[in-house]
């Protein structure tokens, strides 16, 4: 049987920079903090990928003192993370019910119309064939198959709302599941809302589902990886000092 994405580890620069990412996220586990105290650091790191995630959907950063989140999106984007460990097995298994339980979680307060992908052949055809990849349909390096979910997700919206805070938690739990970032340490999200215009440009160049659009956001996750491994690296040595 063919790989679907097979080619694309043929595009400019794309198998290097899914070595880089790959061997950026092996160092952070390595990190002597993370070797034993790896739970504290992952949670911090689920805090701030959720966070970030928020901002990128327009909601809010910044959780209030009293830990009481009314914002909508903040909210649901919260209970994606603190929910995101429990799915992953889901994800491997069944990745379109993973799916539909993400949107319940990250849209319960801004739409009724929760966990039901729009009615369309085209929306229903690409989720299969996404499910497919991620349960085994793909051998290509775990970066690039985290690209193709991240991307496919944000260019498809499968659903009315939410959907960019649904893309980037199932291109984290991709993450997690192919043992890319087993523990769940680094934090992209945060170098998506760093460079939010070059996040958004690279995710239209991946829909546009031309060879260089699509090397380009495979480029542009890959480096995002390097740049949250850096962050999971702080989180590590703040850990160590404190």
């Amino acid at each position: 049987m063919t790989d679907p994405l097979a080619p694309l580890l043929s595009l400019p620069g794309v198998a290097d920079a899914a070595n880089a990412a790959k061997d950026a996220v092996f160092q952070v586990h390595r990190h002597r903090v993370n070797l034993r105290g790896w739970a504290t650091t992952a949670a911090e790191a689920s805090v701030r990928a959720a966070r970030a995630s928020a901002a990128l959907e327009g909601g809010p950063t910044e959780i209030p003192e009293s830990g009481e989140v009314s914002d909508p999106v903040l909210a649901g984007s919260l209970r994606v993370a603190e929910a995101l460990g429990g799915l992953v097995g889901t994800w491997q298994r069944a990745p379109l019910q993973a799916l539909a339980r993400l949107h319940v979680l990250a849209a319960a307060d801004l739409t009724t119309d929760l966990g039901r992908p729009r009615v369309s052949e085209d929306v229903s055809q690409r989720l299969d064939l996404l499910g497919s990849l991620v349960t085994g349909g793909t051998s290509v390096p775990a970066p690039v198959l985290v690209a193709v979910v991240h991307g496919e997700l944000l260019g498809l919206a499968p659903f009315d709302v939410a959907n960019g805070v649904v893309a980037r938690a199932a291109a984290r739990m991709t993450s997690i599941s192919t043992g890319l970032d087993p523990k769940g340490l680094g934090v992209p999200e945060v170098a998506c809302l760093r460079r939010s215009a070059e996040y958004e440009a690279a995710s239209v160049a991946f829909a546009s589902g031309t060879l260089e659009g699509l090397a380009q956001w495979i480029l542009f996750v890959c480096s995002s990886m390097e740049a949250g491994a850096r962050e999971a690296k702080s989180i590590a040595d703040a850990a160590l000092t404190g």
